[in-house]
């Protein structure tokens, strides 16, 4: 009993938790994992790059790139919307501050407020390790398909009133990134 993997389980990682099945597919448990977003990122990169530079020889880069935008941003925007709810904070500023925690834990960004209220949220990310990490790899462009666009996404998530503008960012080779979140008023 020591060795599950020796009994016929399995361990599927989904999201941030993993659910243990057995070998007729039945739920066994549940256990959390802490993996952070930078280092789910890196596991997922193992798998995405090379099916996104297959997609990308198979059908041609804009159209694997659109295909991925798509899928991941339906993917992003439901945890967006599940943060959100999760949080439960009205107050814009405050669950902002809340995400760019969980965002950059590991030491995975460096940042500085810029401006925080209950309608806005405005920061500048000066040191990137998600970039660091797909220049690496040697894969920036991957880098900002597979990780920058789906702040966008998540963003939308937030709500229809939650606006997120975003000019440039490390991955794209600037010197930092300036996420600018904002409520807009409607009515």
């Amino acid at each position: 009993m020591a060795n599950e993997a020796h009994m016929g389980y399995q361990d599927l990682a989904i999201g941030a938790r993993a659910i243990r099945h057995d070998s007729t597919g039945t739920r066994a448990g549940r256990w959390s994992v802490s993996a952070s977003v930078i280092e789910q990122a890196k596991i997922q990169a193992q798998v995405l790059v090379p099916l996104v530079k297959a997609l990308q020889a198979e059908l041609g880069e804009a159209r694997a790139n659109a295909l991925v935008r798509k899928a991941l941003g339906d993917l992003y925007r439901k945890h967006g919307e599940a943060f959100w709810r999760a949080k439960n904070e009205k107050d814009l500023g405050k669950f902002m501050t809340s995400a760019f925690r969980t965002y950059a834990r590991d030491n995975a960004l460096d940042y500085r407020v810029v401006e925080q209220s209950e309608d806005t949220y405005s920061i500048e990310v000066t040191a990137c390790r998600y970039a660091e990490f797909y220049k690496e790899l040697g894969e920036p462009e991957l880098g900002f398909l597979l990780v920058c666009t789906a702040d966008f996404a998540t963003a939308e998530g937030f709500g229809d009133d939650i606006k997120l503008k975003r000019p440039q960012t490390i991955m794209q080779g600037a010197s930092h990134c300036d996420f600018r979140y904002r409520r807009e008023k409607t009515g």
